[in-house]
């Protein structure tokens, strides 16, 4: 007969060893067996209690599936937990300075952060290490300015060159991330680590050769297939580089793969991807459906959150799909709209209160033909003070009746915010 051994404090039985991700990994679990031979960690002990985040992310670097033993009552289901952690960790945040103060320093923040993006890429396709210093860098300095304010970088996300499409995207995704998780409650050092995967997560796809990721039409299967290797190739250098924080790595790899298993590389399902992950495929998603790509037009915002509503439980975490939607709003800054009247504007910033009336810069009239520049706050409408036919009709794709964002930032966004 198989001999139990007892633990202090723990009911020991065999149908209680469970096997789990090392995503799914919580503090308290007592982890049995691993993946691969305890020898090829630094783990001392062959079973051992997880007492801080440090344990987790250490065994994370090292197992993709662990073995645990624990009362079966203390095991929660990730959904169930992520709903638990969010609201432990929610930490609320205020604008610290006006859009109008922030959209100068963020000007600087943004092109600065283009440049280093654009640097490290080119590095990592010329096969060079990924310098996760210089990404930390940038990230810190996205962070702090979201920080001050929620809406001036995310404006500078909206201004994009066709042909920098990649450095753009992963610079985009990683100021989307960072405020989303603003938005959910991080902590700063959580900004900092959602940011840097947000940053990082498509590194891979400078192994992909350029006439295929550039290519001005749809793939083939066999260049499909070639262009998903991005995510083990991106798992591969950034496992390779100094200091990369371990969620960088898992983000990279997991970022397409889809709640209902049918993503990709590893066909994980629910269970096995990581929140980090989860937020960056959205964010990820959205940033690529409103970017014009070599392929692709731009989708006005409205049909990508659309999208992303459609596909929540399936493609996308549901909760997280839901909280993007709130978060980013009906009429993100820097989206261009028409109102019911015909004029055209700029989204400046959002209305915290009434999310369907923002701060708009006037750029077109009636007729679409471009006027002297007038900030209106469409929140007027709602006292009687401005003329409703001010109301938002639709977002349009950047670049419908001359109205270009590029424009703006070629200008130095010398705009009137008042």
């Amino acid at each position: 007969m198989k001999k139990t051994v007892v633990r202090p404090g723990r009911l020991e039985k065999e149908a209680a060893r469970k096997k789990i991700s090392a995503s799914e990994l919580q503090i308290g679990m007592y982890i049995s067996a691993l993946d691969r031979d305890w020898l090829g960690t630094p783990f001392l002990m062959q079973g051992f209690t997880l007492q801080t985040r440090d344990d987790i992310q250490t065994v994370q670097q090292y197992c993709q599936y662990v073995w645990i033993e624990s009362v079966q009552q203390s095991y929660v289901p990730p959904e169930e937990r992520a709903v638990q952690e969010a609201k432990q960790r929610k930490q609320s945040y205020i604008n610290k300075v006006s859009a109008s103060d922030e959209h100068r320093q963020a000007l600087g923040v943004f092109r600065e952060a283009r440049r280093v993006t654009k640097s490290l890429l080119d590095e990592a396709r010329l096969g060079a290490s990924v310098n996760t210093e210089a990404a930390k860098s940038t990230v810190n300095e996205c962070v702090q300015s979201i920080l001050r304010n929620a809406d001036a970088l995310s404006w500078m996300s909206k201004m994009r060159n066709e042909d920098e499409y990649t450095a753009e995207h992963c610079l985009n995704v990683c100021i989307l991330s960072i405020s989303f998780g603003r938005h959910l409650g991080f902590d700063e050092q959580g900004l900092q680590h959602i940011g840097l995967c947000g940053l990082l997560h498509d590194v891979g796809k400078m192994k992909i050769p350029a006439e295929i990721l550039n290519k001005p039409a749809r793939l083939t299967d066999k260049e499909y297939k070639i262009v998903k290797a991005h995510t083990v190739h991106g798992r591969n250098l950034l496992m390779t580089a100094p200091g990369s924080y371990h969620g960088v790595v898992d983000v990279a790899y997991s970022h397409h793969e889809r709640l209902d298993g049918k993503g990709y590389p590893r066909g994980l399902k629910a269970a096995g991807i990581s929140e980090f992950s989860r937020i960056v495929a959205i964010a990820d998603a959205y940033d690529a459906m409103t970017a014009k790509r070599t392929y692709e037009d731009a989708r006005p915002s409205t049909d990508a959150l659309k999208e992303i509503f459609d596909n929540r439980g399936t493609q996308f975490d549901e909760r997280l799909a839901e909280q993007f939607l709130e978060m980013v709003g009906l009429y993100p800054p820097g989206s261009i709209v028409e109102m019911t009247n015909g004029c055209v504007g700029i989204v400046l910033t959002t209305n915290q209160r009434y999310r369907h009336l923002p701060k708009v810069l006037v750029v077109r009239n009636t007729v679409k033909k471009a006027i002297k520049e007038k900030v209106l706050n469409l929140a007027d409408c709602e006292k009687g003070t401005l003329d409703k036919s001010f109301l938002i009709k639709r977002v349009l794709v950047d670049g419908t009746h001359g109205v270009s964002l590029k424009t703006y930032k070629d200008r130095g966004l010398q705009l009137s915010f008042s």
